[in-house]
């Protein structure tokens, strides 16, 4: 049976929940199939509304003192700890993911960023300057439109939610109509830390309606959005209309790099692992291992054992690594790329069939390619699923070349014996971040992508500094 959901779904408006009588979207647990909740599908007329609150609250919210906004924050950080459980369970039900990974990240990064944020501007973060004879003055953007994905819901609602507030901005909040639950949650989790009532506003429903109403909103100043590198494209030109900002985290197609000094069975074991992690359904999942020719065979045999170890089933079994996919389509669209992978000649090391999965629910087999070619469409396209591409490559050189030969920039890794060799390859890989042999994430460095992966950084004082202008006063 699908988990119970008790959060009562609507939008938020000024404070006030808003169960809209029209149409409604259902929200269908992956694992399961079952219909556990539905979300009113809102209007333009909704995100007019909600507009209308958010820049009704500016003013008081803007002229409270940083440290007292980045208290609210603080309480919002521990709001979110205390109903860790809570959020995980729920994530899980929405999205499939495996509930292990739900509590430890889905529903613990997002208060650590939160955290961040708040320890930073309570540390002293300088809102004004001396620059000759003038005072410069970080001041809040205005109306912010945060759009959100269905991946890591919640932690892509507090990366843009939680650094708009410290900067003194006021919010209105599409979450994606995939997973929107626990935006709800979330909007309680604000009341009870002392978020006043429109500051931050929640309308549900889908992209084309309410995503573009709120971009093309004349009295929205800045939209941060986080989604597929087409959506994003969309919205900056939308948005283009009223020449307002745009932060756009977006899609991935990251390398994985393996040197020919690295510890392979260690490249391997920690590549596999970030390309799977959450289902594969993560833009930074390493996707494509890059690994030395005289090597290739050696590293598909070590990722076909490796890969064996991960168990696919049901999200609310600890044992679980992989969950279902999201939703039917997002199932639907993996299998496609497996298929097509084949097609292109690539070699079917691990996986690929759904022979044993679940005869209920959107599950795909993790999956392997060997022998896979940089001009492969598995090793150009964002997948988003459980599915690795092994590519042989000549030298460093070429090995560089083919990390940077997609159209995305968002991750990468590299791995090898010599710290500074490693580290020097990373530095020419065009992409904005790079773990070096397994470097943990760091929830306050700045995070975001280059080229098609998207403009502005989000987390820590880098993500501050995106909802926060600069003006200049010359005495």
């Amino acid at each position: 049976m699908a988990a119970p959901v008790t959060i009562r779904a609507g939008h938020v408006i000024g404070g006030a929940l808003v169960e809209s009588a029209g149409e409604r979207i259902d929200v269908v647990n992956p694992a399961t199939e079952e219909v556990i909740a539905a979300v009113p599908a809102g209007t333009p007329a909704d995100v007019d509304t909600a507009v209308a609150a958010a820049a009704e609250a500016f003013a008081g919210w803007a002229a409270r003192d940083p440290r007292d906004r980045a208290a609210v924050v603080r309480k919002v950080a521990e709001g979110v700890t205390a109903r860790r459980a809570e959020i995980a369970a729920l994530i899980t039900a929405e999205m499939g993911s495996p509930i292990g990974f739900a509590t430890k990240v889905q529903a613990s990064l997002p208060a650590a960023t939160t955290a961040g944020i708040a320890d930073l501007v309570e540390g002293g973060y300088a809102f004004t300057e001396e620059i000759g004879n003038s005072l410069v003055v970080r001041e809040p953007v205005g109306v912010v439109g945060a759009i959100t994905p269905w991946n890591y819901p919640l932690h892509q609602i507090a990366a843009k939610v939680a650094p708009a507030l410290a900067a003194g901005n006021t919010v209105v909040l599409k979450p994606s109509e995939v997973a929107p639950l626990n935006a709800n949650l979330f909007l309680e989790i604000l009341a009870e830390a002392g978020v006043p009532d429109g500051v931050v506003n929640l309308v549900h429903g889908t992209g084309p309606v309410v995503g573009e109403a709120i971009a093309a909103h004349p009295r929205v100043d800045m939209v941060s959005f986080t989604g597929s590198t087409a959506a994003g494209k969309r919205v900056s030109a939308v948005a283009a209309q009223t020449v307002k900002r745009v932060a756009l985290e977006l899609g991935g197609k990251s390398a994985n790099v393996v040197l020919d000094d690295a510890d392979l069975g260690r490249a391997i074991k920690i590549g596999l692992a970030n390309t799977f992690i959450n289902g594969g359904q993560t833009c930074t999942a390493w996707t494509r291992m890059l690994v030395p020719a005289d090597r290739h065979d050696e590293a598909v045999e070590l990722a076909v054992a490796a890969a064996a170890k991960y168990t696919v089933g049901d999200p609310l079994d600890e044992a679980t690594r992989i969950g279902p996919m999201a939703s039917a389509a997002q199932r639907d669209r993996v299998l496609g790329y497996i298929r097509l992978g084949v097609e292109e000649g690539a070699t079917l090391a691990y996986g690929g069939s759904t022979d044993g999965l679940p005869e209920r629910g959107a599950y795909v087999p993790p999956t392997i390619f060997a022998g896979v070619r940089a001009d492969m469409r598995i090793a150009q396209e964002e997948i988003f699923g459980p599915v690795l591409s092994i590519l042989p490559y000549a030298d460093e050189d070429e090995a560089v070349a083919i990390a940077n030969s997609t159209i995305y920039g968002l991750a990468g890794a590299v791995f090898g014996a010599d710290q500074d060799r490693a580290v020097a390859v990373a530095k020419r890989l065009r992409t904005g971040q790079v773990d070096v042999n397994g470097g943990a994430f760091n929830p306050v460095a700045p995070f975001g992508g280059y080229r098609q992966s998207g403009n502005g950084r989000e987390l820590g004082r880098f993500g501050l500094e995106e909802f926060l202008e600069v003006k200049s006063i010359q005495r």
